[in-house]
């Protein structure tokens, strides 16, 4: 007898921290493993952000927070939206939770009901379709190969919607392929989307500030569509402080209200200490966002180089985060040692107990003939890592 409940039953269990964990287990054992499995910057948080929350415990903000987050933040957040991306928000419309994860989640229960349908382009971060079945919708998938540069077209949009589509979900600049939605791009599917005045578009834009292409460019920005897009973003990535569990929403009021109140009743307010630290990454110096930035970059064209080198494996030159998305598709059906390599999940367990380097195959975020890495590693370790790769595919026959 089954004794989960069927949400949590139909859950599948999360790839990236999967192979995290069994990378764990062979350090554990001796092995010297570089670990390119988790999207998490290797830098740590920005010196004025850890002294800003050492204050915050000297000052005694160790009591409840506002369920939607401290209104100083809340402004801030408001002034970022403006004086970065001209978006004109209210604290009113801002929630902030326990990390952008949360956020997320938060926005999908409030606005899915079931068997509505939310398009997820694919590859998709892991966690997207899993949201979808907790609120009880179905996830319906746009595959955008390697040969669009993982980037849907309108068309591709158009032929998905329906009259059960409730939400797009778009991640750019996008895990797990680093790619990146232009203005143009972005001003063609919004063109699509003002056809259909019942589909929301959630803009997951947590990798914002590593973009290597300038300006990062929003959803939210088209006023058509103002009314029915929600930004998800967070201190995370950009300002190194994915331990500190800060995301946001910068939502339409009503949503924000509906977040608001399901945050009250499972959550509540998010960490008083860490709210302090995210305060401090927008209001104070922004030079460490830039430095961190130029080092994402320069790992970036290393890696696309090396990986370029690799006979056999398509590579593409992402524009944004700090993931590589190779196609590996022809080592699909290969061997070494009696064993066959039948998926990009074979491929990434045989290098990870072959070459000892942790990475995660693509099946998990809906691209089965594809592997990502992520370079927030050092370019040390990128060498090596990449060098390990290339003598131990060269082994499969």
């Amino acid at each position: 007898m089954d004794l989960l409940s069927a949400r949590l039953s139909a859950l599948s269990p999360s790839e990236t921290f999967a192979m995290a964990q069994k990378s764990s287990e062979l350090k554990a054992q001796g092995f010297d493993v570089i670990n390119m499995s988790v999207g998490e910057p290797d830098f740590t948080t920005p010196e004025h952000i850890k002294q800003a929350a050492k204050k915050a415990i000297d000052d005694n903000f160790s009591f409840y927070s506002p369920v939607a987050g401290f209104p100083d933040l809340k402004k801030a957040i408001c002034d970022k939206l403006k004086n970065e991306n001209g978006l004109e928000y209210t604290p009113a419309q801002i929630v902030v939770s326990g990390g952008a994860k949360q956020s997320l989640c938060n926005v999908i229960l409030s606005i899915v009901d079931k068997e509505e349908e939310v398009i997820i382009p694919a590859p998709y971060w892991v966690s997207y379709p899993e949201m979808v079945k907790l609120a009880e919708g179905k996830s319906v998938f746009i595959y955008a190969g390697i040969d669009q540069d993982f980037k849907i077209t309108p068309q591709q949009l158009e032929e998905s919607i329906t009259e059960k589509t409730k939400a797009l979900i778009l991640c750019s600049p996008s895990n797990p392929t680093g790619s990146v939605y232009t203005k143009e791009e972005l001003q063609a599917l919004a063109a699509v989307l003002e056809k259909h005045p019942q589909v929301f578009v959630i803009a997951d834009e947590i990798y914002e500030h590593i973009n290597y292409i300038g300006q990062h460019e929003s959803m939210a920005q088209f006023e058509s569509l103002r009314d029915r897009v929600v930004v998800v973003n967070g201190v995370s990535k950009g300002y190194a402080m994915t331990g500190w569990r800060i995301g946001w929403i910068a939502a339409p009021l009503w949503i924000a209200n509906a977040c608001n109140m399901l945050q009250g009743q499972y959550t509540s307010g998010p960490s008083s200490i860490s709210q302090k630290a995210a305060l401090a990454a927008y209001t104070g110096d922004q030079a460490c966002v830039a430095e961190m930035k130029v080092a994402f970059e320069r790992r970036r064209n290393l890696i696309v180089k090396l990986l370029s080198e690799i006979p056999g494996l398509n590579v593409n030159n992402p524009m944004g985060a700090f993931y590589i998305f190779p196609e590996c598709k022809s080592y699909l059906g290969k061997s070494y040692n009696g064993k066959t390599l039948n998926t990009a999940t074979d491929v990434a367990m045989f290098l990870l107990e072959e070459a000892h380097v942790a990475l995660v195959g693509g099946d998990a975020f809906g691209a089965p003939g594809c592997i990502r890495l992520s370079y927030a590693t050092s370019d040390e370790n990128i060498e090596k890592a990449i060098a390990r790769i290339k003598v131990a595919l060269a082994k499969l026959s």
